[in-house]
This record gives C-alpha cells, sequence and structure tokens, in this order.
C-alpha cells in the first residue's frame, strides 16, 4: 500500500472539508489515494505572488479596498503574522484597537494575514484579503457578509474550496515528512 492510501485511510477526517458533503470528501479521498490532489492544485494554481512584506501587503489591502469599500472604515494595518496558524482555526484576523488618546477614544483597524500566504498562490491571498476586508462591512458570517465576498472576488466559494484542499494537501505533506523521518 502506497504512503498517499495509508494517509487517506488515517485521515477519515477531513478537518477542512467537514461541512461539505460526504460524496465531495469521498471524492478529495479519491484524488489523495491517487497521488493527485497536489498535481490538481499545482495545474489550477501555478504561479506564486510576489507580496512578500508588510508594507506590500498593506498596499494590496488597500488597492483592493479602495476598489470595493470606500465607505468602509480605513485600515491602519495590514501585515503578515507568523503566530497566527491553523490551531486557531484562523488564517487572517480583523481587529478593532480601541485606546483613549486625551479624552477621546481613537479606533484603530489592523488586518493580519497568516505568514504561510506569503508562499502562497496569488488567488488564495486575494482570497484571504477580501475575507478580512469584508469584514469591515459585515462583522459575521451571514449571507451577506459571502454575497459581499462574491462582489468582490467572484468565484469566491470555489476559491475557498480550493483553499481548503491547498490546506489538507499542506497537512498531508507534513505527515509524510514526520512518517519518512
Amino acid at each position: 500500500m502506497s504512503l498517499s492510501r495509508l494517509l487517506s485511510f488515517a485521515m477519515l477526517q477531513l478537518k477542512y472539508l467537514q461541512a461539505y458533503s460526504p460524496a465531495l470528501q469521498d471524492r478529495v479521498r479519491a484524488l489523495i489515494a491517487q497521488d493527485q490532489l497536489g498535481i490538481h492544485l499545482a495545474q489550477r494554481y501555478p504561479a506564486r505572488h510576489a507580496v512578500q512584506t508588510d508594507k506590500a501587503l498593506y498596499l494590496y489591502a488597500n488597492e483592493i479596498k479602495q476598489m470595493f469599500l470606500r465607505n468602509a472604515p480605513a485600515v491602519d494595518k495590514v501585515v503578515y503574522d507568523s503566530k497566527l496558524d491553523l490551531i486557531h482555526q484562523a488564517l487572517g484576523l480583523n481587529t478593532a484597537i480601541s485606546r483613549v488618546q486625551g479624552g477621546k477614544l481613537k479606533a484603530k483597524k489592523e488586518v493580519r494575514i497568516a505568514s504561510l500566504f506569503k508562499e502562497g498562490p496569488p488567488e488564495f491571498l486575494r482570497m484571504i484579503v477580501v475575507h478580512e476586508l469584508a469584514h469591515l462591512k459585515e462583522r459575521e458570517h451571514s449571507k451577506a457578509f459571502y454575497q459581499l465576498c462574491e462582489y468582490m472576488q467572484p468565484g469566491y466559494a470555489q476559491l475557498e474550496f480550493d483553499l481548503r484542499l491547498y490546506l489538507t494537501q499542506r497537512d498531508l505533506l507534513k505527515q509524510v515528512q514526520v512518517l519518512v523521518s
């Protein structure tokens, strides 16, 4: 039995795909068993983006914000965050930090993107940035929130699914490295 088949059987639960139908999960398991998931993703998303610094990420996010969310609150900071990880189930984070300065209450909006997206396809980075920017207008993951995401990034739902496949493949590669070591 191949290593990928062992992993597919060991990974009965696809943690990033639990909300999807059992039939769809079985199709993903079949791709894994046939060693095709990584190939599928590499063919679909062959490029890597050039947004490597926090400054470039800030400019990138603000450009998207200006196109779609001109009336939303300004974003004061957009950074890659190596502390954000999948354990906290956060690929990005949108926060408002309030401070009292003198007699006034000042609020600053921050967006943090998990550092793992420095190396990913540009489509995934854009999807995560769009997701976090959409929270400026819609705080909850509601129907209106996902409609806004789809407006800002056509094909958003497919990109979110493919990102979940990417994270699954990433976990598989980590498991392989552990088994080989």
